[in-house]
């Protein structure tokens, strides 16, 4: 059999990662691409708003690109629609929320053109020579899906974000019956959610979190602020609820809190009585206890409505000792920094907080180790690839993969951009794609690469100093300078013998030269950097960027 007429899987991300997913199957012709997601950039990438994934691959094949197909709205799920869909001819499908926010993020990057198709959890669409099943599954977010891609070689799951949630706020529970249909019909490949794979247990429903928010409710006696993620509309339902039941108002704060919202109340997806929600300009016509504020902030973003009301940085709002704040959310790995230092911020403004280490105010919304061996023995794949998680996620959900039986040589832990081909007989890696993280910073899209990223943090640990001279162009004289301007390393008023000893060391090295010629201005630009860093560090320790500039009068 022809390689061609394999199956082939190519994650292009959300592998070695939490975030950023996106992942390619092919078979002959026809490609279909799973979810389109973002990363939030980590600490010492300096100035980057956003990471999406490297689509060249894509970009290269698109004539072969037959549909992006989504399992839910999250942000590492769809965050990069607007970068990449503008790319594309194909159709999209997703379910109603997610499709929609979709669509709320490409109007506002003003991309037209993308077709987006609704469909309904049971629904079955034809692509090409595959055909895509959508799965109603449990998640923190409305019209979560698993698919079953159906391939000429066999049934493909990919879970999606997934748990298995028996009561859950908008009553629909995981399909199993047809997730163990599939299995009984027989699955060539599993791709399962490893988010949660090293906790054990199952995780704990979402109902479980409105009995702590009812208790909450009760003890508190002033304003009540909920911060968590804009997407999770089951568990903004759940407030609203408890909102109603004690006679609060509800009020959104924080552009994506407002944003969701209503789109969610508009589908259906979200309620509220009458005259439950409140515009903020509207908050001083009722008492403390009347209020609930709903914000984000939850991962202690700089710019989020919590993080900017805790430092009285908001236009409207500031935390003051009678309220109560309730962080209903756990730190994505890498931002447990940013929320700790929130929470104590909040704790100075002497507000009463909560978050999940003081009482159960979030449930996560991925499964753990039993719900995922559960997941394995109902669908019976053949091949198991763990997806969505850190390598060391993978190598965990491989190893709780071989536990329920499956043979370690069915077991595959994949790598960004590996080419894994499939069918009945046999699955390997077969090569590599080209992929990785594409950095956007405001408009620009991929134009900071490693090595500007090397200079801002060069910048933002030992700063810069610059050197002017100005040259006559006929004789290649000095005619003034040096000057020295200093940002981020030295204060110069108060380091001016060090400032005069530069000026001193840099007219040394142009009195070395009986005229400066442009010729050689590379290589007095290349001495005045090597000289002036010796000394600098000679003197100080430090080692700050040194940018010489030579002006021709």
């Amino acid at each position: 059999m022809s390689s061609k007429s394999k199956v082939k899987i190519i994650p292009l991300g959300g592998v070695d990662e939490i975030g950023k997913n996106m992942y390619v199957i092919e078979y002959g012709d026809d490609i279909i691409v799973i979810d389109c997601g973002l990363i939030f950039p980590k600490e010492d990438m300096l100035g980057i708003d956003l990471v999406i994934p490297d689509i060249t691959y894509l970009i290269k094949n698109k004539d072969r690109v037959r549909a992006f197909v989504f399992t839910h709205g999250h942000e590492d799920h769809i965050g990069a629609t607007p970068y990449i869909l503008k790319h594309f001819q194909a159709p999209s499908y997703g379910t109603r929320l997610t499709l929609a926010l979709v669509e709320q993020k490409l109007k506002e990057h003003r991309v037209t053109g993308v077709k987006l198709n609704v469909v309904q959890p049971g629904d079955i669409v034809n692509i090409g020579k595959l055909k895509v099943q959508f799965i109603r599954v449990n998640h923190s977010i409305a019209g979560a899906v698993a698919l079953a891609v159906h391939t000429p070689e066999g049934i493909i799951i990919h879970t999606g974000d997934f748990k298995v949630d028996f009561t859950p706020v908008d009553g629909g529970v995981t399909d199993l019956n047809t997730l163990a249909l599939l299995g009984s019909r027989g699955v060539l490949a599993l791709m399962s959610d490893s988010t949660n794979v090293e906790r054990a247990g199952y995780t704990m429903s979402e109902k479980s979190v409105a009995e702590t928010f009812d208790n909450l409710f009760v003890k508190a006696g002033g304003r009540i602020f909920v911060a968590m993620f804009a997407s999770n509309v089951n568990r903004i339902q759940m407030i609203i609820n408890a909102a109603e039941r004690y006679g609060r108002k509800v009020c959104f704060v924080g552009r994506s809190m407002v944003n969701v919202s209503k789109l969610a109340m508009q589908l259906g997806d979200m309620h509220a009585a009458p005259g439950t929600l409140l515009d903020i300009d509207e908050l001083d016509r009722f008492p403390d206890h009347q209020i609930v504020i709903m914000t984000t902030g939850s991962q202690g973003e700089p710019m989020a409505g919590l993080t900017r009301m805790a430092y009285s940085e908001h236009r409207k709002l500031t935390i003051k000792p009678t309220d109560m704040v309730v962080v209903s959310a756990n730190p994505i790995p890498g931002n447990e920094k940013f929320v700790s230092r929130v929470i104590n911020q909040l704790y100075r403004c002497g507000a009463d907080v909560i978050y999940e280490a003081m009482e159960k105010v979030h449930v996560s919304g991925h499964a753990c180790q039993e719900e995922l061996k559960l997941m394995i023995t109902l669908t019976r794949p053949r091949y198991f690839i763990p997806v969505h998680g850190e390598f060391r996620h993978l190598c965990q959900h491989a190893a709780l993969a071989e536990q329920t039986g499956i043979p370690a040589d069915r077991v595959i832990v994949p790598g960004l951009g590996d080419v894994l081909e499939l069918d009945a007989l046999d699955i390997r890696k077969t090569g590599t794609v080209q992929t990785g993280s594409v950095l956007i910073d405001g408009l620009g899209i991929g134009d900071v690469g490693n090595v500007v990223l090397r200079d801002r943090k060069h910048l933002s640990q030992d700063g810069l100093i610059i050197i002017v001279v100005a040259i006559e162009r006929e004789s290649g004289m000095l005619v003034s300078g040096p000057d020295v301007i200093s940002r981020g390393f030295v204060y110069v008023r108060e380091a001016e013998e060090l400032i005069e000893n530069t000026k001193e060391l840099v007219r040394g090295i142009l009195a070395d030269y009986d005229r400066v010629d442009p010729c050689d201005w590379a290589t007095i630009k290349n001495r005045v950097k090597d000289d002036l860093h010796k000394y600098l560090y000679e003197q100080l320790q430090r080692n700050p960027m040194v940018l010489p500039i030579i002006v021709e009068i």
